[in-house]
C-alpha cells in the first residue's frame, strides 16, 4: 500500500523497570482503518499515546508524513500540528459548554485583525453538523453537549478532525457503552473518514466493529507486536481463531 502518512521504527518505552512497549515498527497509510488488537495490558494504551505526543518516546524513530519527528520534544500541540487527532473513550469534550464552543475549543479561528472569528467558528460548525447528519438536539450548535448521546458525542469528536484536517485519527474504544444504534452511527464516522483518505488507528475490544471496519489487524502482547492480519486474507471467526493462537504464543 503506498501513501504511507505514520511510520514507527525501533520504539521504546520504560515506566521504571518495565519494559512497556518493547522495539515497535508499525506504518499506517492514507485510507486504511488498523485495528489494535491484544488484552488489557498489552501495551495499545500506551503506544497510541505515544503516537498522540501525551506520552514522551524514550526511544526509537517517528516519521510523520515523511517528516522525522524530534521525539525529545514532542507534545499533543505538536502532534495536532502535524496531523495527529485522537478521539478518546471519554471524547474529550466540556459537558457543559456548547457544540460549536467544543470543536473549536483551544484552536480558535481568527480574522484578518487577529481576532477570534466567532461567527465563521458558527458557520464551519453548522455545516460539519449537516455533514455528519446530527439531527434533533445534536442538530443545534447551541446545545451544550451533555445534551448530546454518546454516539453524538464520539461523532463530534470526529468530525473535529474532520474540521482541522486531521491526516491520521486515533480512536481509543469508541463503541464502549454505546447502543447498537449509537454503534452503527459510529462506525458509520469511521468509514467517513476513511473515505476522504484519513488514515485510523482503532483500539476496541469488540471483534465485530473491528472488522465491520478495519483493513487490517494488528494484534500486541505484553508490550510487543506479535501478528498481523489483513481482512482480506481471513473471515472474522478465522481472525478471532488467529488472535488467541497470536497470544497464547507469546504467554
Amino acid at each position: 500500500m503506498t501513501d504511507r502518512v505514520l511510520k514507527l521504527t525501533g520504539l521504546n518505552k520504560w515506566f521504571g523497570q518495565v519494559h512497556a512497549l518493547k522495539d515497535i515498527n508499525f506504518s499506517l497509510h492514507r485510507g486504511e482503518v488498523c485495528a489494535l488488537l491484544g488484552d488489557n495490558g498489552a501495551g495499545k494504551s500506551t503506544l497510541i499515546k505515544l503516537i498522540a505526543g501525551a506520552e514522551q518516546i524514550e526511544s526509537g524513530q517517528l516519521i510523520i508524513g515523511g517528516e522525522k519527528v524530534p521525539t525529545h520534544r514532542y507534545t499533543v500541540q505538536h502532534a495536532r500540528h502535524l496531523g495527529i487527532e485522537t478521539v478518546y473513550q471519554s471524547g474529550s469534550l466540556g459537558e457543559q459548554q456548547s457544540v460549536w464552543r467544543n470543536l473549536f475549543l483551544g484552536r480558535h479561528l481568527r480574522n484578518r485583525l487577529g481576532f477570534i472569528d466567532h461567527k465563521e467558528e458558527r458557520r464551519q460548525a453548522a455545516l460539519l453538523l449537516k455533514k455528519l447528519d446530527f439531527r434533533g438536539v445534536g442538530a443545534n450548535i447551541d446545545a451544550p453537549v451533555s445534551l448530546l448521546s454518546g454516539g453524538e458525542r464520539q461523532g463530534l469528536a470526529i468530525g473535529r478532525a474532520m474540521l482541522f484536517d486531521a491526516r491520521v485519527v486515533i480512536l481509543d474504544e469508541p463503541t464502549t457503552a454505546l447502543s447498537l444504534g449509537e454503534v452503527e452511527k459510529v462506525l458509520c464516522f469511521i468509514e467517513t473518514l476513511k473515505s476522504q483518505g484519513r488514515a485510523c488507528l482503532l483500539i476496541t475490544h469488540n471483534m465485530n466493529d473491528a472488522y465491520r471496519v478495519a483493513d487490517r489487524f494488528v494484534v500486541m502482547d505484553r508490550g510487543s507486536m506479535v501478528a498481523e492480519y489483513r481482512k482480506s486474507e481471513m473471515t472474522q471467526s478465522s481472525l478471532q481463531l488467529a488472535l488467541l493462537d497470536a497470544v497464547g504464543r507469546g504467554a
